[in-house]
């Protein structure tokens, strides 16, 4: 009550103060004309105050007094407002509208009060360039939307609103393109982001042309709109700006006023709450109660229309062709049409006329699965037989089985599970109905109403059925789609091909932009689930109301569904039959077994091989893995056991690569886009994916109807699950997200070919020059991977290769690289490139890997220690034996047993030496004696006797005969006394007791 008094006593001060003035200056009274209405600020008891406010401050005087108001929470019906003389809800007029507690936005000639546009500043961007910034962004009125901008910059729409009581917000969005962000979020008047579920903050992505909308509830009090858009943009592709109309806010307190209609809408009935959209050849300005009709002679208006245009005449843009349906005497012909609805005028001067009709044709044959009952439709073949279009149907011959699905590639009318439709950007659908026709031998787009119309064709599969023989199977694909086509075009047409499974979220599979040749697409299904395929076409993404460029079309060929559950039968699959004797029954092959043409039975595929999906039975559908991988126990796949051994001459490494860990993740950058936009390349890699051990990437933007723990299990319609993926990864700082955020998730190998040291694999090269090597001790080691996705710039599918490295100053889970060549990992777009250098690939420890070194002897004991060779370039394996004690001789006993020889040979010596200089003197005397006996002309003394006494010992007498050689002198004596008979030769004998000479 005491701020109910304060509001009273201030609102009657205030009016003394005027009365005041007024008086002083003797001005007129007011009349309603001067003045309006408002209620104050609530006060803490639910009231509020009506007060009168001057147009003009102090133009008149007498202001009607302040009275209480109705409650803060009071609000009118929709299609009422609430009168503030008399503070009652009173009926709109014709031509107006009312949500009551509302307002609504769905106006955009230009941007409506209370909205702004704000860009955030790059700190990257070049300054003074708007090429390179993001002064130039913003959200652009396009009259019956705003679009956002198309290029990576972040742009927020803004909008603040008041609630008197909790409400909410709605609007209308188009968001088609995932290289956009795109989120809603709400904040308080502190600036503090209101709790928001990400279902809730990040929106969905619609299907081409479609609009989706989006609610949130809203709390009492200040809520400020934040509309978001901003990404990456790694090319020069342009992206589909995000759409926005029809913003609708709930929990208003009260409306003052009625809202006129908008131009080219009308209300015909008071108390309405909205307004309808005039009709065709009709048009009407703001706030009208009913449309005025155009003069349909000259005139045409689309509907929605403000103004009516003046027909033009007639072209070759107006008239499209088709071929009749086949009559009773199965023949059809080409016919033209008007688009309609029709706005040229064929009789005046210029305008082009209908060309005739053409001739009468045969129709085409059946698609394969139907036949012609002698009718002018084609009918499905009964379930369990086939045709190929030309015959009638027949039933499988023993041992084989129908294969299911849908092959069109005759168009002469349009198949029963197939829709056409056309969107018109600025509106739900366009003026022509049909966004496709067929042509005989193809589809092809239509007209449309504008060239940036997106024309829709829609095939949906309600899910999948594999061949009995296969019914076990848990591979990788459970059916595939394949078209054949081509585009022409002169604009920047776009082809967009979608799909959406269980129907929880479009994503768009593959796109083609302006001309490209004839050409086939294949899509695998790698989960068994209902699944509706659509293709887009849209000639420009510019703004457009106009048919400028109408030769510019796609036209498909063919379209063919592998294993579709619904589908029918072209040809007949050969198939494993039981093993009960003359049975004709087809029995599901356990995973792993192919079906052997000889014997009809299921056989088991040898051993490291994977058997190929749908491929032809027999031996052959069994392929062997590449080196060093083997196959998991169900034949589907190849892999790494993460061993291998590799022989060099006598020497043979054995790895382990378990050590590295499941998965390898590699961030790098940051790079940047052209307006200076941070952004990372994640890359997760897993080397011995056939333990279950898969890599995944998921996108934590466009993946909201799934949980955290789904994504991380890979089950998001967007996460991908395969030996490598990328993703592109948009840090928090720089762009006003609050987290960082994953898009765009591809997948870069999901199948493994093989591991080896050599630089070639199956037409894939390592690329060595990449990464040079400081040591050649240890070799790399290659790990080579392929992709079975084709995309439009990689005709064969993306591969990869990671290079393992041992380096021992890494630690075992190491560390993951790029080429600096090529810093997103791929120099061509195709082709990927790593290296990853751990302790962890460092070949097992072996004997060789450490030598022994020997201790010195001390105290009789030797130690034997074992030490790594350095570096050391192995991990594992064996360890270092410990060390060894063993019994030695020390030095000491050498030294000891040496002296004591060494004085033993001295004195040996010494004795030696004093026998032989003792025996040598005595020598010594005897010759000098013989040598006296000499010098007597050579004559020997007479021996006393030459005999040894009886009795006497030799080695007593120590007797030696000593045989002397006679002299020169001595013998030319002899040779002179020959003729005498004496010769002879003496022969000196030695002995310690007597001397003689023996004569002979």
């Amino acid at each position: 009550m005491r701020s109910s008094a304060w509001f009273v006593a201030r609102g009657a001060l205030i009016l003394c103060t005027l009365r005041l003035i007024d008086g002083a200056k003797g001005q007129r009274q007011c009349s309603e004309a001067d003045y309006y209405y408002e209620y104050t600020e609530c006060d803490s008891t639910g009231s509020r105050w009506r007060v009168a406010i001057p147009q003009i401050p102090g133009a008149c005087t007498g202001l009607p007094e302040p009275v209480r108001g109705t409650e803060c929470t009071f609000s009118c019906k929709a299609g009422e407002f609430l009168e503030m003389s008399a503070q009652e809800c009173t009926r709109c007029a014709a031509g107006s509208y009312s949500l009551g507690s509302g307002i609504r936005f769905d106006q955009w000639d230009s941007m409506p009060a209370g909205f702004s546009s704000l860009a955030t500043s790059l700190e990257n961007g070049r300054r003074g360039d708007d090429r390179f910034t993001c002064n130039s962004s913003s959200w652009v009125p396009q009259g019956n939307y705003l679009e956002s901008n198309r290029d990576e910059c972040t742009v927020s729409l803004i909008y603040a609103v008041h609630l008197k009581k909790q409400g909410s917000v709605s609007f209308e969005y188009q968001y088609t393109d995932n290289n956009l962000l795109f989120e809603f979020f709400i904040q308080n008047d502190q600036c503090q982001e209101m709790d928001q579920s990400a279902d809730t903050k990040w929106l969905k992505l619609t299907n081409h042309g479609e609009w989706a909308t989006h609610t949130v509830n809203l709390k009492s009090g200040t809520n400020i709109l934040y509309w978001r858009t901003g990404g990456v943009l790694l090319g020069t592709k342009v992206v589909k700006p995000v759409l926005l109309k029809n913003v609708q806010i709930e929990g208003v307190a009260y409306t003052s006023e009625c809202f006129p209609c908008k131009p080219g809408s009308f209300s015909r009935v008071p108390g309405t709450s909205t307004c309808e959209p005039c009709p065709l050849d009709t048009y009407s300005g703001r706030g009208a109660s009913s449309c005025t009709p155009c003069n349909t002679t000259t005139q045409y208006a689309a509907e929605g229309s403000t103004v009516c245009k003046d027909r033009p005449p007639c072209s070759k843009k107006d008239y499209f062709q088709i071929h009749t349906a086949c009559d009773h005497e199965g023949k059809t012909q080409v016919i033209y049409k008007w688009i309609e609805p029709k706005i040229c005028l064929e009789d005046v001067t210029g305008a082009e006329t209908l060309p005739p009709s053409g001739e009468r044709e045969p129709c085409p044959p059946c698609n394969p699965g139907f036949y012609n009952n002698d009718t002018a439709t084609c009918s499905p073949c009964p379930p369990g037989t086939y045709s190929d279009g030309m015959k009638p149907c027949k039933r499988c011959p023993a041992g084989t089985e129908p294969t299911l699905g849908y092959e069109y590639k005759w168009w002469n009318i349009l198949p029963s599970n197939m829709k056409t439709s056309c969107f018109n950007v600025g509106n739900s659908k366009c003026d022509s109905m049909n966004g496709w026709e067929v042509a005989g031998d193809h589809i092809q787009c239509a007209a449309g109403s504008s060239d940036n119309d997106y024309l829709i064709l829609n095939i949906y599969v309600p899910g999948f059925k594999l061949p009995t023989s296969m019914s076990s199977h848990s591979g990788a694909e459970f059916g595939r789609i394949t078209f054949e086509f081509e585009t022409l075009c002169s604009a920047d047409c776009e082809l967009y091909f979608m799909m959406d499974v269980n129907r929880k979220s479009t994503t768009v599979v593959e796109s083609w932009e302006r001309t490209k040749t004839r050409q086939t697409y294949t899509h695998v299904m790698s989960k068994n689930a209902s699944v509706s395929y659509t293709w887009a076409f849209q000639r420009t993404n510019q703004p457009s109301d106009v048919r400028r460029y109408i030769n510019d079309v796609v036209k498909i060929y063919s379209i063919s569904v592998t294993n579709a559950v619904d589908g029918v039968s072209s040809t007949c699959r050969v198939c494993a039959l039981s093993t009960q004797p003359s049975s004709s029954t087809c029995v599901p092959c356990p995973p792993g077994h192919y079906i052997d043409m000889a014997t009809s039975q299921c056989t088991e595929c040898p051993g490291n091989t994977y058997l190929v999906p749908h491929a032809t039975p027999d031996s052959d559908a069994c392929r062997p893995c590449g080196p060093a991988s083997k196959s998991d126990k169900d034949h589907s796949l190849c892999f790494n056991d993460c061993h291998f051994t590799h022989t060099d001459g006598n020497a043979t490494l054995t790895f382990d690569f378990s050590l590295l860990g499941s998965v390898g993740s590699l961030m790098n950058g940051p790079s940047f886009t052209s307006k200076g936009t941070k952004y990372f390349h994640q890359f997760n890699i897993s080397l011995c994916g056939g333990q279950g051990q898969f890599a995944v990437c998921t996108d934590n933007v466009t993946d909201l109807s799934i949980t955290d723990s789904q994504q991380e299990k890979g089950e998001g319609p967007n996460a991908v699950k395969t030996f490598i993926c990328q993703s592109t990864i948009i840090p928090a700082s720089g762009r006003g997200f609050h987290t960082a955020l994953s898009s765009q998730s591809i997948k870069l190998a999901d199948t493994f070919l093989g591991v080896t040291v050599d630089d070639n694999l199956d037409g894939i090269r390592a690329r060595p020059e990449f990464y040079p090597q400081t040591s050649k001790k240890v070799p790399d080691v290659n790990f080579y991977y392929r992709s079975l996705d084709v995309t439009s710039s990689c005709e064969s599918g993306r591969s990869a290769v990671v290079t393992l490295r041992c380096n021992p100053e890494k630690s075992t889970k190491g560390e993951l690289s790029v080429p600096s060549q090529c810093p997103a990992g791929t120099c061509d777009g195709c082709t990927f490139n790593f290296l990853w250098e751990s302790s962890g690939a460092c070949p097992t420890c072996t004997q060789r890997d450490y030598h022994r070194i020997e201790g010195a002897c001390k105290g009789g004991h030797q130690d034997l220690l074992y030490v790594w060779i350095e570096p050391k370039l192995c991990k594992g394996g064996v360890t270092l034996p410990e060390k060894k004690t063993l019994l030695c001789a020390g030095m000491e006993f050498w030294v000891r047993f040496g002296t004591g020889l060494g004085a033993f040979t001295a004195v040996l010596l010494v004795s030696l030496t004093c026998y032989f200089w003792k025996k040598n003197k005595r020598l010594e005397y005897k010759y000098s004696r013989l040598v006296m006996s000499a010098n007597k002309e050579c004559e020997m003394p007479v021996a006393d006797s030459c005999a040894v006494m009886e009795g006497e010992n030799e080695g007593d007498m120590e007797d030696e005969v000593v045989y002397t050689k006679p002299s020169l002198l001595c013998k030319l004596k002899a040779i002179a006394s020959k003729g005498n008979g004496q010769n002879y030769e003496n022969v000196q004998l030695n002995s310690s007791h007597s001397k003689a000479l023996v004569w002979s």
